[in-house]
């Protein structure tokens, strides 16, 4: 046992050195691929925080629960959003959570404009399906942390850097609801449908889309729980938000400002949970 250890031991399959040798031969020739999504994503990060920081606080608020009343119909949880809210500003975390919901906003546009369609064809094609759901698991399962350090390599540090390791990780979400909702299309429904001379386009979009929509919007709320529980890996590569207060408390150790940024983070979630409930959007 002891000499077949040894033989097993004695050649190390390159694993590190050949990504080393990728990364590397991609700052040589890709440079500026990696500077045109940065630029890009930039811009929607700074689109999406100078729309949020617009209005008053009292007023984004206001809009919130109006949001809220319209998609739920529900008093009850449009109070809970308002108190959820009115909380984070009496704690004197506005900024970071708007910087915050940046990130969020930000990973769910590029995540649903991806999963979406990457969705659709792998449910059209089970082939592609069944080449990209590995890929999948190892984009859940890969440590975040390992993210950072290409993120790290390829876009400096900031928010971009921060929201493509949110993007790696919440991505797969709505590739797999997508995929299940169009999957999962009554086949009465599409029989139908062709019966009466529906072409492929229109199967889809007045079909196969409106039938799979709960799923997608599924796919929506856990990409928007999933980036939210980003936010203190994305703070250590200098992306804003209140993952930057939760660093700052475990690196010194202060309990009341780690107590206080944790539960922002969880009644911003819960806010944004129940506004977007699929229970009561349906």
């Amino acid at each position: 046992m002891e000499q077949l250890t040894a033989l097993l031991t004695a050649t190390k399959i390159p694993v590190g050195r050949t990504a080393k040798q990728i990364v590397d031969w991609l700052i040589a020739n890709a440079t500026w691929f990696f500077d045109a999504i940065s630029d890009g994503l930039r811009s929607l990060t700074n689109g999406i925080l100078w729309l949020l920081n617009a209005p008053h606080p009292l007023i984004f608020i206001a809009l919130a629960v109006a949001l809220t009343w319209a998609l739920q119909r529900n008093w009850r949880t449009c109070l809970l959003v308002a108190a959820g809210f009115l909380f984070i500003l009496n704690q004197g975390y506005w900024k970071e959570t708007l910087d915050t919901l940046t990130l969020v906003l930000a990973s769910c546009v590029v995540c649903m404009g991806l999963g979406v369609p990457v969705g659709i064809a792998a449910a059209h094609r089970p082939r592609l399906y069944a080449v990209i759901r590995p890929v999948l698991d190892l984009m859940q399962t890969m440590p975040t942390f390992v993210y950072l350090i290409p993120a790290i390599v390829f876009f400096g540090l900031g928010m971009v850097p921060g929201l493509i390791a949110t993007v790696i990780f919440a991505l797969p979400a709505p590739i797999r609801l997508t995929h299940l909702g169009i999957s999962s299309t009554p086949l009465a429904l599409r029989e139908a449908a062709t019966a009466f001379g529906a072409t492929p386009r229109q199967l889809l979009w007045k079909v196969e889309l409106p039938s799979a929509m709960p799923q997608i919007m599924v796919g929506l709320t856990q990409t928007i729980m999933l980036s939210l529980s980003m936010v203190v890996i994305a703070a250590l590569v200098g992306a804003p938000g209140l993952g930057v207060p939760v660093v700052r408390a475990l690196n010194s150790v202060n309990t009341a400002l780690g107590f206080e940024s944790g539960m922002v983070i969880a009644v911003l979630a819960i806010v944004l949970d129940r506004m977007l409930r699929m229970e009561r959007a349906k």
